[in-house]
């Protein structure tokens, strides 16, 4: 079985997280092909989505999010994602029991003996006029009618787990503040989420194994799981595995990959990238050594943003007023620096809207 080195497996994710070379597509397409975005800081996707495609305008997501064609929802890892509506009302019925059980995790003794079903009911009973709520007003509502569990725990499970709601705008839009007032999902869209198959067949199973391995690939089934959070997914592995390739990773681990996927040479060059927080092109993975290194691995889920230098994480970047601070994390070449601080001064009038952007970069920290 081939042995794909780290730097191989850099340049194949580079490639299919469309930061190997901008790419010439439409941000609806962009979002579809990247299994959506993860979200939960409102403005991290239009820095995301300014990374990966050439000329993008802030404006084309705006008007998708406003038209409707994408959506702000909880779905993998419980965490809110930016993704199409298609995929929104596909998925969400396959991540239910995942949203149900990790909200549970939080908040297991406040609903012990609670009939889930029941409560589901009754979070449905709070949006049936169609009116936007935040998760607070949900949880009070429902705790002054179920005072057995707590306003902030029942909150989030009737918002996250038990109805399919979606962030409405102008949460999520360009240089915009709001906080995030949900809808049920069906309303928004004005369709039901998917059901699963009546035969017990498991087709989005299916379909998230391929969409994965073409955004994420070559990948291990740990890594899969990893993005998701789904566990029940070992027989859309399964149903698969006829249509992949599979090779292994330095560690010994085995990845599995669509066979005419893109893996470049691992000596292809690869740009200056910055990454806004909790980007996928990290998180993606149970394994991230292929992008970061081990030692920095805590940094991927603390919100710091990173610069990618030659394909891997090399430094940490704040905006603030018109210019940007980076951080390396190792010392960066001459030639280095200088296209850092470039894309650095390019990304600074780009989150500010001056053209006069500035850059700096620090010492690397002792």
């Amino acid at each position: 079985m081939t042995v794909l080195s780290t730097r191989a497996l850099n340049r194949a994710t580079l490639a299919r997280q469309l930061l190997l070379d901008r790419a010439e597509l439409p941000v609806l397409d962009a979002v579809a092909h990247l299994c959506g975005m993860q979200a939960q800081e409102p403005q991290e996707p239009f820095v995301g989505l300014w990374s990966r495609l050439r000329a993008f305008d802030p404006a084309a997501l705006d008007d998708l999010l406003t038209g409707r064609r994408v959506v702000r929802t909880h779905l993998m890892r419980r965490t809110v994602h930016l993704v199409t509506a298609q995929d929104a009302l596909e998925w969400r019925t396959r991540h239910e029991p995942m949203l149900r059980q990790r909200v549970l995790g939080v908040y297991r003794r406040e609903f012990d003996g609670v009939d889930l079903e029941e409560l589901a009911a009754a979070a449905r009973a709070v949006f049936a006029d169609d009116e936007p709520r935040t998760m607070s007003e949900v949880g009070r509502t429902l705790a002054a009618r179920r005072p057995a569990a707590g306003p902030r725990a029942l909150g989030e499970m009737a918002v996250v787990a038990l109805v399919p709601t979606a962030q409405l705008p102008p949460r999520g839009l360009w240089r915009r503040k709001a906080g995030a007032r949900t809808a049920p999902l069906a309303a928004w869209l004005g369709r039901e989420s998917d059901p699963p198959a009546a035969d017990g067949a498991d087709p989005v199973g299916e379909a998230l194994v391929m969409r994965y391995l073409a955004a994420f690939g070559p990948a291990a089934v740990a890594d899969l799981r990893a993005w998701c959070g789904l566990t029940g997914l070992p027989g859309a592995v399964a149903a698969t595995r006829g249509k992949l390739v599979t090779f292994r990773d330095e560690r010994g681990r085995q990845l599995l990959d669509l066979p005419d996927a893109p893996r470049p040479d691992p000596d292809t060059p690869a740009p200056v990238r910055f990454l806004p927080a909790f980007d996928n092109a990290v998180l993606g993975y149970h394994d991230r050594s292929r992008i970061i290194d081990d030692a920095h691995r805590g940094l991927s889920v603390t919100g710091a943003r990173f610069v990618l230098v030659d394909g891997r994480v090399a430094g940490t970047w704040t905006a603030t007023e018109g210019t940007v601070t980076v951080t390396p994390l190792r010392r960066f070449t001459r030639a280095e620096h200088t296209a850092v601080a470039e894309q650095g001064r390019e990304l600074a009038s780009f989150v500010s809207g001056d053209d006069d952007g500035r850059v700096v970069v620090t010492a690397v920290p002792r």
